[in-house]
């Protein structure tokens, strides 16, 4: 008996989607759906912002981003937490409201369950690399820990596993220097 191939989704069959408070992602035309973040994510987030803005102000290298629409290719479109672009890059990734291209950062925040974990640490990662994401970061509040990948040929690969006596530093931001636990102090 033959198995039935599913049709892969485009990003045209995004508009089919319902507005509501989910999230709505395709990776390699396949459809991923999470709930809105909660309180704790959303935390960790505006911490990070906080963080990065003030470096920002003081180093203005570049645009921080939160929460962008970044579509890849027709079969892949996403909502990372945080992109960092390079003010040198910006005319080339974005096209109107979303990115285009691959940004420079992409930062992750692990929301609870093991399908958000596998999207974030595999899928996610995978693609990033595939389109050519200078680095991510994957923020693990459940484990209080980040991880570090940069792009070393067509891989992202672990670069660092951060921990509550670590600090955060980046070729990317010159002279950025984050504690870890001011992440998850909420």
């Amino acid at each position: 008996m033959a198995s039935r191939i599913e049709p892969l989704l485009t990003v045209a069959d995004l508009d089919a989607c319902p507005n509501d408070n989910n999230r709505y992602e395709l990776i390699g035309g396949e459809l991923f759906v999470s709930r809105a973040p909660g309180i704790s994510h959303q935390r960790v987030l505006l911490n990070l912002q906080i963080a990065l803005s003030e470096y920002l102000r003081t180093h203005p290298i570049g645009i921080l981003v939160p929460g962008p629409g970044m579509i890849l290719s027709d079969y892949d479109a996403v909502i990372p937490d945080i992109c960092f672009v390079r003010n040198e890059r910006w005319d080339e990734v974005v096209t109107g409201e979303k990115f285009t291209r691959a940004v420079d950062l992409v930062i992750e925040i692990i929301s609870p369950g093991k399908e958000n974990r596998e999207r974030d640490l595999k899928f996610k990662r995978q693609l990033y690399a595939k389109f050519g994401v200078e680095e991510y970061w994957i923020i693990d509040s459940e484990n209080q820990c980040v991880l570090i990948y940069r792009l070393r040929g067509s891989i992202l690969e672990e670069i660092a596993k951060l921990s509550l006596e670590d600090e955060i530093t980046t070729p990317l931001l010159p002279q950025f220097q984050l504690k870890v636990p001011s992440i998850f102090n909420y």
